[in-house]
């Protein structure tokens, strides 16, 4: 099942997700930096969209295979951008687990990563994924637990994000 239950309630960022599209060019961060592009977002589902190269994979027999760990991390981020997607203002959330398994090997070329929740509690989301080639073939699935934070009760834990260090 890769697609968002009905009875799941929007959150209030899901409307800040929906005026982001993407980085300006130039801003810092992964999305940027590993040119990743959201292609679809509803409450509680989030596809992401990226062409990895071969600056993003070791060289395997006559082939190229793209690092476990990028695609562990679009998989992550579409989970992430799903489990947002229901969160309140005044709360964020942070990975308490995650796992990935691979199914077949990731090659150069576009890739798209579907998450979605699973199921979500008020402190506890657990969330799904997986990653298909252009073909639809699946090569990938994780799963993560989040953990939701209240900001009310812990103002130390909002995003505002550091100071870019290179333009200062």
């Amino acid at each position: 099942m890769t697609s968002a239950r009905a009875d799941f309630r929007p959150g209030e960022r899901l409307a800040e997700m929906r005026s982001w599209q993407q980085p300006a060019p130039g801003e810092p961060g992964i999305w940027n930096t590993l040119g990743w592009r959201r292609a679809e977002l509803e409450a509680g589902r989030a596809v992401l969209e990226w062409e990895p190269n071969t600056d993003h994979a070791f060289p395997a027999g006559d082939s190229w295979i793209v690092h476990g760990g990028m695609v562990t991390a679009i998989l992550d981020s579409a989970m992430g951008s799903a489990t947002w997607s229901l969160l309140d203002r005044d709360e964020v959330y942070l990975t308490a687990d995650l796992r990935t398994e691979f199914y077949r090997p990731t090659r150069p070329g576009r890739i798209r990563a579907t998450g979605w929740v699973v199921r979500k509690t008020r402190r506890v989301t657990f969330a799904a994924s997986e990653l298909h080639d252009q073909e639809g073939t699946l090569l990938a699935s994780c799963r993560a637990t989040n953990i939701t934070i209240d900001l009310a009760t812990e103002p130390g834990w909002a995003r505002r994000g550091p100071a870019n260090p290179i333009s200062e």
